[in-house]
């Protein structure tokens, strides 16, 4: 009778996880729990794997981190005005558990790094099925530039990646297909590889089969480093025969001074959101605009009322 209910028991924990199983925002089975303590010992820990995935892509840090165990999630966002990455330590020591490498925390933070660096958060529409492929090839880049291997990119997935595809995420094998991608891809761009043709590294871009720039994830606002030929970024131009200063901001509400020099475009990219707005002087005090990523725009002076206005140059 005792074996009986130990069978019993069993049958029921064994039901209870593959059918009662709760599944994250990410896409993500929850694992079951682990009393193994193999993840990130606490946020300075990491920062540090973060911190050296950023460096392998000379990519500057745009996230803050914030540990906020019980979530049972990792997970990309924007909060006050600032961009975030959001992690349950233990939820991510239960999922190494789980696939039997650390590889996988480390990969599921890629991931939600992927997030930001394509500013999937800032459109604001929740996780659709082209920016989680994104993110994963993206997680698979990172993965091999820090010295993993293939199986152990695709080992967190592997594990705890769901086998039908949502509204909001893709189907396991799509997932591990992109991861696949971006894996390749860092090994053909490694400093071994790319000795001998000057290449530098770039981040796999999954929709198109082609490559990113590292380092425009963002909003990068210094026009040396931006690319003139991406219809992302914004081109600011003044008609003046003098530098002019003006605000710019990316939230509406903190403004900072950009100096544009006369005859010259001022190129950038907003942070948060793939608008923001310029305020220019205007009478007695000032009026805002809204400029949007893919647009380029003009300032011009206007003689009879002698204030600024701005006007959107025609593709």
């Amino acid at each position: 009778m005792k074996r009986i209910l130990f069978l019993v028991v069993i049958a029921t924990m064994l039901f209870g996880f593959t059918n009662a199983q709760r599944i994250t925002s990410c896409g993500y089975k929850v694992p079951p729990r682990s009393l193994v303590k193999n993840s990130f010992a606490s946020v300075y820990e990491a920062k540090a794997v973060v911190t050296r995935m950023l460096d392998s892509i000379q990519w500057k840090e745009n996230f803050n981190l914030k540990e906020q165990n019980g979530i049972q999630n990792a997970y990309a966002t924007i909060s006050g005005g600032q961009r975030w990455i959001v992690y349950d330590n233990k939820f991510l020591e239960d999922i190494d558990a789980y696939s039997k490498t650390k590889w996988a925390s480390i990969s599921i933070m890629a991931h939600e790094m992927g997030h930001h660096y394509y500013n999937h958060v800032a459109s604001m529409q929740g996780s659709t099925v082209p920016s989680e492929i994104e993110a994963d090839a993206f997680s698979g880049y990172m993965v091999q530039r820090q010295g993993g291997t293939l199986e152990q990119a695709l080992a967190a997935m592997q594990a705890i990646g769901t086998d039908r595809q949502t509204s909001t995420h893709p189907a396991k094998a799509d997932r591990l297909a992109a991861i696949t991608r971006g894996w390749n891809a860092a090994k053909a761009s490694s400093p071994a590889t790319t000795a001998n043709t000057g290449s530098g590294s770039t981040v796999p871009n999954p929709t198109n089969g082609g490559s990113q720039t590292s380092g425009n994830g963002g909003g990068n606002t210094n026009p040396q480093t931006s690319s003139e030929n991406d219809p992302s970024w914004i081109a600011l131009y003044i008609q003046s025969t003098q530098d002019e200063t003006v605000q710019l901001s990316d939230d509406g509400r903190t403004f900072q001074n950009a100096p544009i020099k006369a005859g010259e475009p001022f190129i950038f990219k907003f942070e948060i959101y793939e608008y923001g707005w310029l305020k220019l002087p205007y009478y007695n005090g000032f009026r805002t605009y809204k400029l949007l990523h893919g647009k380029d725009y003009s300032i011009l002076y206007n003689r009879r009322n002698k204030n600024w206005t701005v006007v959107e140059i025609p593709n």
